[in-house]
């Protein structure tokens, strides 16, 4: 038996190829020696022969050895201790070689999703040129990190540090595959998952253990990752942090597979700090107002009637309030007058109208994936379940389970716009069940817990959702395959399946929880199956999801944010109050606005947007009303109300508000039909409705805004129309004062102080024309702090 024989029963795995080609480096011969020079006479030949007998009889010895070596001390495990190695070191992460197409021709699984994978390109990939199993030391995964070798990842570790130790313990131990009864982790526990830190206190040590499937512990505080969510704090590399900001932040421990948040609070010392006991509307209160006082923040006061008339109108009906309702308004002197306001305004046919504007808007009920009488009917039927108080498990129900004609079932658009499974199953995820899953169709999710398996066997429920297409009277014939005009059936296929790109076979449909979808039989419906699953009162994700969304409309965040992120690392600001909201809305049968009347009737969302000391930076407990510039429907509306020029819509009626136009005009048709004040609505940030996320739609303020409300030409022809609101004040025959009192009450929810009266009247008085002052007060009104955002 040749040497090289023997060899390889010494190295179980390293197969020949790899042994050849493994015998370069980077052009550098495995043992680091240079290749013997060639000799004509007998001395050079010897040597040569001398050398290549040393380096056979060196490897044998150095397998041997390094097998000695390992037998003598704790193996080495490629999964255990190799695989978080390279996660300690930031190798396998999305910007390394766990990229999508790695780095520099080397590619590692995203956060060691697939150890396998990594064992074979570590091992195998180009010949094994990245090991030298006879000289570790000389291995370029040894080499580049240590910066010893070029690396244009920077150095990651040193010679003396235990990830070398490990990643050299195991190319000498002959990079071995791990036996089939290694230990797998079961979990990882960690110490603490919360702490408030009070200043001077600015450090705390976090310690993670491992709990193995062979029953053992491990201590892996110093083997572990850990990620702060934002940069208040630092983490040294044995887990220790240390705040250099005050505020809340979550440091993500990770540890192979497991990961863990731990939510850390510091709290500046405020030495004169005093809480200012509230009386406590309702539950919400407790839960806010004691957080707040750990962290020793106080709550704004209240604010005032006019504030929360007009937050009330925009919040529920997307206006502002008239004159007259805001003067009766402010005149009632009645204890409870803010719950029955509440009361009114939940039954106006402009809280259906809004609302569902709201849910049009991720339900992607726009006017290309469907069309213009598509939209029109999927809006109607939206509209008609919030005014008659649909139960919301109900109305997710019918649209999980619709099928049939798109103009005369409804809630069969909610297919129509997706035309393939990927798409009804993020989506479907995403809008009702708080759950993110594209990260899950490459590789187990990095943040979560849903693995590829739940991915596509999810994915598999919406497989035989097929169509037929009645008629397609595409508008931009042969230039957009992706717009549809005309009636279309949804129906349920016989066959259908999601294939999974690792094995190629179908996966089989299940549930996004453990052990789903085996109750399914190749007979049964998914669709209905899977419709009441999700809106069972059991489901863990429904009910939390949509109180979350609920929240986050009246209220500027969610108490988990993003408002359809509901991973695992991503943690709900008041975990107990998301809680008890959850339950109640349960309790009270899935019902929009018992939810609704228990947050405004809250102190906390009553608060004033006037700040102290210990609140003025928080963004994330409610201490105090967050200012937010109004939303692009509202914006308009309230500039038409105001004004008393209507917008003009094309096709739609004059009375028509924009919160009620029941689609979006496709921008992909050249503009066609697309009049200034829809581009009004664009700059300020309508959505386009092309993802089903409340996150596409914007109000944050910004330049093309303000031009727009100072010279743009929706405002100014408004403000300038010949049958608008000035003209009817004029011909009232009204005294200056009086119209300038209306204008206010009208715009901005309160009448003059005695300087703006002076200061508006004397400006009426100089200007060229009376018609021509009160323009210019409308504007100023129009353009003022007051009226473009909410308080």
């Amino acid at each position: 038996m040749s040497v090289f024989k023997r060899k390889s029963h010494a190295c179980a795995g390293f197969d020949r190829m790899s042994r050849r080609a493994a015998l370069k480096v980077g052009g550098a011969s495995l043992l680091g020696l240079t290749a013997p020079r060639r000799g004509t006479g007998i001395r050079g030949r010897l040597d040569k022969a001398v050398r290549f007998g040393a380096c056979r009889l060196f490897v044998i010895w150095s397998l041997a050895f390094g097998a000695f070596h390992a037998s003598a001390a704790e193996p080495v495990l490629f999964k255990r201790d190799v695989m978080a190695a390279l996660a300690k070191s930031n190798c396998n992460m999305g910007a390394c070689h766990g990229n999508a197409t790695g780095k520099g021709g080397f590619k590692l699984s995203l956060f060691g999703d697939d150890p396998n994978d990594d064992y074979t390109v570590l091992s195998r990939d180009q010949f094994g040129r990245r090991v030298n199993i006879v000289e570790p030391d000389q291995s370029l995964i040894l080499l580049k990190p240590t910066n010893e070798i070029a690396h244009e990842g920077g150095k990651r570790f040193d010679r003396d540090s235990w990830e070398y130790r490990t990643l050299r313990a195991w190319i000498a131990g002959g990079m071995k595959r791990d036996p089939a009864d290694a230990p797998k982790l079961l979990k990882i526990d960690v110490s603490p998952t919360q702490r408030r830190l009070i200043e001077p206190e600015k450090e705390v040590q976090l310690s993670v253990t491992a709990t193995f499937s062979d029953g053992s512990t491990r201590d892996v505080t110093a083997r572990a990752v850990y990620e702060p969510t934002s940069q208040l704090v630092e983490v040294s590399p044995d887990g220790k942090v240390r705040g250099v900001g005050y505020g809340e932040v979550t440091v993500m421990a990770r540890y192979l597979h497991q990961q863990i948040p731990v939510r850390l609070a510091f709290v500046p010392a405020r030495p004169d700090f005093v809480w200012k006991p509230a009386r406590k509307f309702n539950y919400v209160d407790r839960r806010i107002f004691s957080k707040l006082h750990s962290l020793r923040m106080t709550a704004s006061e209240l604010c005032g009637d006019r504030t929360f008339l007009r937050r009330a109108y925009l919040d529920l009906l997307g206006l502002i309030p008239t004159s007259d309702e805001a003067r009766t308004f402010m005149a009632d002197t009645s204890p409870d007058k803010r719950a029955k306001l509440v009361d009114r305004l939940l039954e106006r046919p402009e809280f259906a109208d809004y609302w569902a504007m709201k849910w049009s808007d991720v339900l992607r009920n726009e006017e290309h994936a469907l069309d213009k009488k598509g939209v029109q009917v999927f809006y109607d039927w939206i509209r008609r379940a919030i005014a008659e108080g649909k139960p919301l498990d109900e109305f997710a129900r019918e649209l999980i389970a619709a099928r049939g004609s798109s103009y005369i079932n409804a809630p069969a658009n909610y297919y129509r716009a997706m035309r393939d499974p990927i798409m009804r199953a993020e989506t479907t995820a995403q809008v009702f069940l708080g759950a993110r899953l594209q990260c899950a169709k490459c590789h187990n999710h990095p943040f979560d817990r849903w693995t590829q398996d739940d991915y596509y066997g999810w994915a598999s429920l919406f497989a035989r959702v097929d169509y037929k297409v009645v008629a397609n009277n595409r508008l931009l014939v042969g230039t957009d395959k992706h717009e549809w005009n005309g009636e279309q059936i949804v129906y349920l296929n016989r066959k259908g399946a999601v294939n999974d790109p690792r094995t190629g076979r179908p996966s089989k449909p299940r549930f996004l929880r453990a052990g789903a979808g085996d109750e399914l039989g190749e007979d049964d419906d998914p669709l209905l199956a899977l419709a009441d699953w999700v809106a069972s009162p059991d489901n863990p994700f429904f009910a939390r999801a949509q109180v979350n969304r609920i929240w986050f409309h009246l209220m500027g965040r969610g108490l988990v944010d993003p408002v359809d992120d509901f991973r695992s690392t991503n943690l709900p600001s008041h975990p107990e109050l998301l809680e008890r909201l959850t339950v109640d809305f349960v309790e009270h049968g899935f019902d929009l606005r018992h939810v609704i009347r228990t947050v405004m009737n809250s102190r906390t969302y009553q608060l004033s947007s006037a700040t102290d000391e210990t609140n003025r930076y928080d963004a994330i407990n409610y201490s105090h009303n967050v200012i937010r510039r109004i939303h692009a429907e509202p914006m308009l509306d309230g500039l038409s109300r105001v004004s008393g020029a209507p917008a003009q819509f094309k096709g739609r009626p004059e009375e028509t508000r924009a919160s009620q136009l029941p689609g979006v005009m496709p921008k992909s048709k050249s503009n066609r039909g697309r009049t200034e004040v829809n581009q009004f609505l664009d700059v300020f940030g309508k959505t386009a409705r092309l993802v089903p996320s409340e996150c596409d739609r914007s109000n944050e303020p910004t330049m093309s805004q303000a031009f727009q409300m100072i010279s743009g030409p929706t405002v100014n022809e408004m403000i300038e129309a010949k049958e608008n609101r000035l003209t009817s004040l004029l011909a009232s025959k009204l005294p200056d004062g009086e119209i300038i009192d209306e204008l206010y009450w009208t715009a901005i929810t309160r009448p003059p102080g005695e300087e703006e009266l002076a200061s508006h009247g004397s400006h009426v008085r100089n200007s060229a024309t009376r018609r021509a002052g009160f323009e210019d007060v409308l504007w100023s009104l129009l353009n003022s702090k007051e009226f473009v955002f909410r308080y």
